[in-house]
């Protein structure tokens, strides 16, 4: 084969490789090499929907009623909505000594590859929509994240650079700005509380470059944890789930209910399966963004508690009626949860008045909260139930206003720990030379299956305090139901209950 049967060859493979690369993790990846894809300019009669000024003041419009019965057919909704979502084309440029060896170069004559060594850059596409005629457009943060220049590109081939307006990791959700010579045609943003599994809907988008593409599904289930890291340990997640057909490019698109309102935004979906995907519920962004188009970022009530779930084994060691709360295994000193009061062991059943049955309701409540407000908290504490007045700081992005820590197996005896001392606390890494060091897990022990592992520090055994060996052995020994150990564990930590071996 000749060098030019060769470079042939090679750039087929190049390209037929850069087509082949989709999402990597379960987010709709805006890291895509397709290009092409052209979206519309707001010409013609725009969908019915709530007047900008409106959607700004007060979030969104009232949902339009759905049709009685099923459609025969979704062409005129596509139809009428398709004015109003756009094609998002990024680019960000490497430096020399970013990009790495340029894929041609081993094709070249060492004398040319010089000339390959200059910055490049990565194109990317992603979607969105137009949300008032002025031209503010909702997407996902990650689709213009780190990028040099935005290009949104109309369905009449008209393209306009945009330029970031905000951005909120945290919910993944962005607002960017375009200036038209004209209003453009924008869409309605429905009500997320409002849909039900089992509701049809729809989306548009450009997946892999496929200029609207239009796919048809149901609500598969709502709110849903994917575990997303992008979302800063998946403390917002709450995410609704459909099988209408999403994938790469499809980011920053709407989800529509049939009266053509936006219920949700396509951003993730699950590797390996057919038509699980992911929508932010609108009602999350219809809280973000106003935020972002007043100060282009988000500000959230911060609590300073680090919280898990109750398992039963936990429960009947606590001596709780129910698994209902969220306990709390750490209280950061200098949070405001501290100050008001709040400790260790304390089991957060209700905040502001709303009842906290899991323990992923929590951060959601908290964040919700205006910073600087006073909140009211219920805890129960050793059986007895208290309140506590807390004025809430601002979260920042950081912080853990409520961590989720792993969840923890039920555990058994057959341990082997020593004192800490100042040497193994530095060496640990510990900032206090407080509690027991477990050295040994027996292999294949209830404790082994528990998790437990040579470096946890046990600080206490059933909510009292343990200094030394002995102290610990003692209380083991006087735990006929099992105990329940605080464990701290690389910065974190988690309580974890022991149950004795029958037999």
């Amino acid at each position: 084969m000749g060098r030019v049967s060769k470079w042939i060859a090679f750039v087929a493979l190049a390209g037929a490789l850069l087509v082949a690369s989709g999402v990597v993790d379960v987010r709709v990846n805006v890291r895509d090499r397709v290009a092409g894809a052209i979206d519309l300019f707001g010409e013609g009669e725009k969908p019915a929907g709530t007047p900008p000024e409106a959607f700004w003041k007060e979030g969104g419009g009232s949902p339009a009623p759905a049709p009685a019965s099923a459609p025969t057919s979704f062409a005129d909704l596509a139809e009428r909505v398709s004015p109003a979502i756009v094609n998002i084309q990024t680019s960000k440029k490497l430096a020399v000594g970013e990009q790495g060896p340029h894929p041609l170069e081993e094709l070249l004559p060492p004398g040319f590859r010089q000339y390959f060594q200059m910055p490049r850059e990565i194109p990317s596409l992603g979607t969105g929509f137009v949300i008032s005629p002025d031209g503010y457009i909702a997407t996902n943060n990650h689709v213009i994240e780190d990028v040099d220049t935005i290009e949104v590109h109309f369905l009449n081939g008209g393209k306009l650079s945009a330029e970031i307006v905000g951005r909120d990791p945290s919910t993944d959700v962005a607002l960017i700005q375009v200036k038209p010579e004209k209003d453009l045609a924008f869409l309605p943003l429905g009500n997320s509380d409002q849909v039900r599994p089992g509701d049809w809907v729809l989306a548009v988008g450009n997946p892999f470059g496929l200029e609207h593409t239009v796919t048809a599904g149901i609500v598969s289930a709502k709110h849903r944890s994917i575990n997303d890291p992008r979302s800063l340990q998946g403390r917002f997640d709450d995410f609704i789930q459909t099988d209408a057909a999403i994938n790469p490019g499809n980011s920053g698109g709407p989800l529509l209910n049939l009266g053509g309102e936006v219920i949700g935004i396509n951003t993730a979906i699950r590797q390996n399966a057919n038509n699980v995907g992911f929508a932010i519920p609108i009602n999350i962004a219809k809280s973000v963004l106003p935020q972002l188009r007043a100060s282009g970022k988000v500000s959230r009530g911060w609590l300073g508690v680090y919280i898990q779930a109750i398992d039963a084994d936990t429960a009947e060691l606590m001596g709780l009626e129910s698994k209902k709360g969220a306990l709390v295994s750490k209280v950061d000193p200098s949070g405001p949860a501290a100050e008001a009061g709040v400790q260790r062991g304390d089991v957060i059943v209700e905040f502001n008045g709303e009842p906290v049955d899991e323990m992923d309701e929590l951060p959601k409540l908290v964040a919700e909260a205006p910073v600087g407000s006073k909140a009211r908290i219920k805890v129960l504490r050793k059986g007895k139930e208290k309140s506590f007045a807390v004025q809430l700081g601002e979260l920042e992005n950081t912080q853990e206003l409520a961590k989720a820590e792993p969840e923890a197996k039920p555990g058994a005896f057959g341990l082997q720990v020593q004192t800490v001392t100042p040497d193994i606390a530095q060496e640990l890494g510990l900032e206090e030379t407080e509690g027991v060091v477990v050295t040994g897990v027996e292999p294949g022990s209830p404790a082994d299956d528990a998790g437990l592992r040579r470096g946890d520090v046990i600080l206490e055994v059933n909510q009292a305090p343990v200094g030394d060996v002995a102290e610990f052995r003692e209380a083991l020994e006087g735990a006929e139901r099992g105990a329940l150990l605080l464990v701290s564990r690389a910065g974190s930590q988690i309580y974890v209950p022991l149950k004795r071996q029958k037999g």
